[in-house]
């Protein structure tokens, strides 16, 4: 496909009536085992996970590292692939050509609560510079309303979420990315405020299960750095078991 047609394809993945599920990779060989599996329709990168990987904090890793980086696992599959693109470095417009350009069809954008007018502006410098290039771009655009709300009562970040998401929405965004671990009242109450299939939720220890949050008609469900945190775990309980005398465990599977 080109990636005009990734970008179409993907597209169509939000608007399906089943959610979009979307297992975080954070580089080449993370991103080809997970779509080797049939039920990998698209691939979403981590972008905690690749600056962790240059050993960067979250937010903290340089653009051009980023898009070399995400360039490389567009690269690797035949599969769209929407990147996690923190707060679009400054420079949205550009940043959404460099990421085309490199391949991705899709992107997470975080608002970091700045104020909605210069978030809306991010949101449609995204929209113009994809339009620009002739590519459906799926812009999952994120609203911190409740990762950065503090102590605010949890009424007054559904109420900031609802106005933010409706308009990204207006601004061109093809979903709202709303992390955090929203129960099924929240996420009722979100996905009546801001549409059916127009939401975008992280799976988290303590958050609802892909098929729950389906049925209350969200449209897709990622899982950020969490993948990579099991794959971490997984490497120092095997380097455990081999300090203390173990063996590589029976049907373990080369992946690369």
């Amino acid at each position: 496909m080109t990636v005009a047609e990734k970008a179409s394809t993907l597209r169509s993945l939000y608007a399906a009536p089943e959610i979009l599920r979307v297992v975080n990779i954070w580089d080449s060989v993370s991103a080809k085992a997970v779509a080797a599996l049939p039920e990998t329709t698209a691939l979403a990168t981590a972008g905690h996970s690749i600056a962790a990987t240059f050993g960067y904090a979250d937010g903290q890793i340089p653009r051009d590292l980023m898009i070399d980086m995400v360039g490389i696992i567009a690269a690797s599959t035949d599969l769209p692939v929407s990147a996690d693109l923190d707060d679009a470095y400054g420079d949205a417009g550009e940043t959404t050509r460099l990421a085309i350009g490199a391949g991705i069809v899709g992107a997470n954008v975080e608002d970091r609560l700045k104020p909605l007018g210069e978030s809306v502006a991010v949101v449609e410098s995204i929209v113009k510079a994809a339009e620009a290039e002739g590519i459906p771009f799926a812009l999952n655009a994120r609203t911190d309303a409740f990762v950065r709300a503090g102590e605010r009562p949890i009424d007054e970040s559904i109420k900031d979420a609802i106005e933010r998401g409706r308009a990204f929405l207006d601004a061109g965004a093809t979903c709202v990315f709303i992390p955090g671990i929203l129960n099924a009242d929240v996420t009722t109450q979100l996905v009546d405020g801001i549409g059916r299939g127009k939401i975008s939720v992280i799976g988290l220890p303590g958050a609802l299960t892909a098929s729950e949050y389906e049925a209350l008609g969200v449209a897709r469900i990622s899982y950020g750095p969490m993948i990579q945190r099991v794959a971490l775990t997984a490497v120092q309980d095997v380097a455990t078991s081999l300090y203390a005398d173990g063996v590589i465990p029976e049907g373990t599977r080369a992946l690369n």
